[in-house]
């Protein structure tokens, strides 16, 4: 369907076509990105609320959390349009196919991102206040792969900004302790998003787009682990005086498991080895997740 096939032939709207489309667009049956955001952030409510946080603000951020990452894809995939076309993977993305038009792209992602708005309108003064910071690094995010040589470093920021949003929220300030935890989860980011530049590189290369496995070269293996141990490093410092106990430390155990595993899908920096890495990352963030939910459970 061409981006000005709006309308089947009978002229009335295709609806159920454009939803299929719509859906495509923002990865909805690749939950593994949202899934990324998703459990530092919650890490984060529970660590702020001391335990449970209450239902309003795990629905907001999970919610928001959806929706501000499928206005991200939005964003990205009208930004990379003219290098997606070159790369296998992403030649056939909405956008870049002519199925959507960067317009209608657009538009969806203004609307998904003022429903993530309108939730955080039910939080407090400070949180709307970090949200707006929030925005504007997700949107800087998809340029700066022109300029930075390590681009994923502002997804980084980008992908760790619930964890601030989250402390706004429950103590209507942001502490230290937050910082800290965003710059440890950036570490995190590192390593699995250079899992994904690795992918790409050859095409990458070819395109002239500048990514952390281009930038690091042979190094990328050995920075990735570096960067798996900084993540699981800072938040084990971060979080030792919550006293959380066993639950916690056995979930950083499992993590540290994972990426340990991750080592042996990307060591031969395959395309199908890293992109599995990649995808089960997310169950990484769970584990670090679940051990501090059981740690303040069981405290």
């Amino acid at each position: 369907m061409a981006a000005s096939s709006t309308f089947a032939s009978s002229g009335s709207p295709d609806v159920p076509a454009r939803l299929a489309l719509w859906l495509d667009l923002i990865r909805w049956d690749r939950p593994a990105g949202w899934l990324l955001l998703l459990w530092p952030t919650l890490g984060a409510l529970w660590v702020a609320a001391h335990g449970f946080p209450g239902w309003h603000l795990v629905a907001v951020f999970t919610l928001g959390t959806v929706l501000m990452r499928s206005a991200g894809c939005c964003v990205n995939d009208v930004a990379d349009k003219d290098f997606d076309k070159h790369v296998k993977r992403t030649a056939q993305r909405p956008v870049t196919a002519g199925k959507v038009s960067v317009r209608e792209a657009l538009v969806l992602g203004a609307v998904l991102a003022l429903a993530a708005f309108g939730l955080v309108l039910t939080t407090n003064a400070a949180a709307i206040s970090w949200s707006f910071a929030a925005l504007a690094i997700a949107l800087l995010y998809p340029y700066a792969k022109r300029v930075v040589s390590m681009p994923q470093a502002v997804l980084g920021v980008a992908f760790s900004f619930g964890i601030p949003m989250a402390f706004a929220a429950v103590q209507s300030r942001v502490p230290l302790l937050a910082w800290v935890l965003l710059l440890g989860n950036l570490f995190w980011v590192l390593a699995y998003d250079t899992e994904y530049a690795m992918v790409d590189r050859d095409d990458d290369l070819r395109i002239g787009i500048k990514t952390s496995a281009i930038t690091l070269g042979r190094a990328d293996v050995p920075v990735v682990m570096a960067c798996y141990a900084a993540f699981l490093a800072i938040w084990v410092a971060a979080l030792v005086a919550e006293d959380l106990g066993w639950p916690f430390y056995l979930g950083i155990a499992a993590a540290g498991a994972q990426a340990l595993w991750h080592w042996m899908l990307i060591r031969d920096r395959s395309r199908e080895g890293c992109f599995r890495a990649f995808r089960l990352n997310h169950w990484v963030g769970f584990a670090v997740f679940a051990g501090i939910v059981a740690g303040y459970a069981l405290t």
